[in-house]
């Protein structure tokens, strides 16, 4: 069994991601009473990410559509790639665990159905690792770059071409904390970042309204120590050692 669902599904995290990478030459914002007054939208988003870069950790939680369904993330991840949280992709859910270079997956029966679809022995599998911590095989490429905090921040600024036409907008409240709206809007999507007014330029929240793939993420937790448990041995079964045995 590959764990290509796995990561299909973290992947969602970069494309929640992708959402940041505007970031433009548009309008000032007015008087200089105003946050980031002498600064253009496009130098604002800029410190955002480069803050955002340099957080030790960070809470995402997001909704998206994708392919028709509702993907839903709640995830805590830092510098060190510790990292927890929990996936729901259109019903079929999972809880996620990473540590010493050990990703863990307790997912319900929905979700590996979805996973073992099509592969040998399926229904043997199904039997040893629904509502179990499922020791990742090490070696899966597909889920190396799991609860990579840098290259999910990366993936805000892969394509700086989108760096081009956002706005600022008018000062709201993100989770308590005072933020910039930057906006842009284009082939039927609105585009809306908010990056934090006071300490450091966090980006707080992220949306994209119309379109075929609505979004919205908030960030939070800046700073906090992220210090999963590794789950009891006699919670965990090893992917690997599973599949052979379904064979």
């Amino acid at each position: 069994m590959r764990a290509s669902k796995v990561s299909g599904v973290i992947g969602i995290v970069g494309l929640s991601a992708a959402l940041l990478t505007g970031c433009g030459d548009g309008d000032d914002g007015g008087g200089s009473d105003k946050p980031f007054a002498k600064d253009s939208a496009d130098q604002i988003a800029a410190k955002a990410v480069e803050a955002t870069k340099k957080a030790d950790s960070m809470r995402l939680k997001g909704d998206m559509r994708q392919d028709g369904r509702t993907v839903s993330l709640d995830l805590v991840v830092d510098q060190e790639k510790n990292c927890e949280g929990t996936v729901d992709n259109a019903g079929a859910k999972a809880e996620l665990r990473h540590m010493n270079g050990t990703l863990y997956v307790r997912g319900d029966e929905q979700y590996w159905k979805n996973s073992l679809k099509n592969q040998p022995g399926s229904d043997k599998v199904m039997s040893k690792v629904v509502d179990k911590w499922v020791k990742m095989p090490a070696d899966d490429a597909s889920t190396s770059g799991m609860c990579d905090k840098q290259g999910l921040i990366a993936s805000m600024d892969e394509d700086k071409s989108t760096r081009k036409g956002m706005k600022k907008g008018d000062t709201t409240t993100v989770g308590g904390k005072e933020a910039i709206a930057l906006k842009k809007a284009s082939g039927g999507e609105t585009h809306t970042m908010y990056v934090a007014t006071e300490g450091e330029p966090y980006i707080l929240r992220t949306t994209v309204k119309g379109g075929d793939e609505p979004n919205e993420a908030t960030f939070s937790d800046y700073g906090k120590p992220v210090r999963p448990k590794t789950p009891s041995k006699g919670e965990v079964v090893d992917l690997k050692e599973a599949a052979a045995a379904g064979r």
